[in-house]
């Protein structure tokens, strides 16, 4: 039988029992907690977390995770294309979520639920309340009003329906751990060591970072509306020229630390690397989304993590994000826009 969001909602009374705080990261912690007690998916997910093997390549400055990741071949093989959504039920839609799962109601619209199929030690997808297609521009306030409620314990990020997103038709973000993603730690010393300055006034630096594999524009701001108009004049830039009502290819991550925001995005010119389609040993299956954007590349195959190389890293980066004659002319149009909004 169908359940109504509100029967999703998991009570106080029931989640008192885990949570040691009343703001939002302490409840999604303790609603994760709740759930492994009573959700035998989600437990199977968290155990095979115990199987995950991790290796680190070395880079100039910073560094990319390969993991092991066995319970995440549902997502990695997921299939996108229209014909594949229109023929399975939506498993982020209330209606379709299995009797055991609970959540929390945040954003008026939003639900946080634990992710089955986990990456972080701690992963939550956050999923609207309504079937509507996956778009970053319409629900940016959201994205940053979750990233500040859960950013003390916990990175948002958004992937696109083109750039990973396993949901495309239902509108959702996902959550994990702060720190377990390379660039967290790493992004302060990359901008030093090579950041370029696209804006910069009291309220409001975007910058842009080009020597670490990947192009990312990063903002930081403490201002909210300020943070939302300088990232719909990205979306215009990336929007422009493309095919209308098709969400441009980009990946978001949030942070938020001592009252401020840094939203890091990272434009993407293909969702899979080719060596993604290959066939025998020449294949790898490794579907980049904002998880791998960050530094963490997994895969569900042991064989795959065992031959992966250097070289295969530096190809699914060079692959999946924007060149860099195409990322030079985002930033040159985009900067003036930016200094119309001072």
């Amino acid at each position: 039988m169908a359940r109504t969001p509100d029967q999703i909602a998991i009570s106080d009374a029931e989640l008192a029992p885990f949570v040691t705080d009343k703001d939002a990261a302490s409840r999604a912690c303790g609603l994760l907690q709740q759930q492994r007690g009573v959700w035998d998916l989600l437990r199977t997910g968290y155990d095979s977390l115990q199987s995950v093997k991790t290796r680190v390549f070395e880079f100039d400055g910073f560094h990319i995770k390969v993991q092991f990741n066995p319970g995440r071949m549902t997502s990695t093989a997921a299939k996108v294309d229209p014909n594949s959504i229109r023929e399975r039920k939506c498993f982020l839609c209330p209606d379709n979520l299995p009797p055991a799962q609970r959540g929390i109601p945040c954003e008026g619209d939003y639900l946080v639920l634990c992710n089955p199929f986990p990456i972080f030690p701690e992963h939550f997808t956050i999923a609207s309340l309504h079937h509507t297609p996956q778009a970053i521009r319409e629900s940016f306030a959201s994205f940053i009003s979750l990233t500040r409620d859960l950013g003390s314990r916990y990175t948002v990020f958004y992937n696109g329906p083109r750039c990973g997103a396993s949901a495309p038709d239902h509108l959702h973000f996902q959550a994990g751990n702060r720190s377990f993603l390379p660039i967290d730690a790493e992004f302060a010393a990359v901008k030093e060591r090579g950041a370029g300055q696209l804006f910069e006034s009291d309220s409001l630096r975007v910058r842009t970072v080009e020597k670490s594999l990947r192009h990312v524009i990063a903002f930081e701001s403490a201002d909210a509306d300020l943070l939302r108009r300088a990232f719909d004049a990205l979306y215009a830039v990336l929007q422009d020229g493309a095919t209308e009502g098709v969400e441009p290819m980009l990946n978001v991550l949030g942070f938020y630390t001592r009252g401020e925001w840094q939203v890091l995005v990272f434009p993407r010119a293909k969702h899979r690397p080719s060596f993604y389609f290959k066939e025998g040993d020449e294949k790898l299956l490794i579907s980049p989304a904002a998880v791998e954007l960050g530094g963490i590349c997994t895969t569900p195959r042991e064989e795959d993590f065992e031959k992966v190389t250097r070289e295969h890293i530096v190809q699914l980066y060079r692959e999946v994000c924007v060149p860099p004659d195409t990322f030079a002319s985002i930033t040159a149009l985009l900067r003036p826009k930016l200094a119309a909004l001072a």
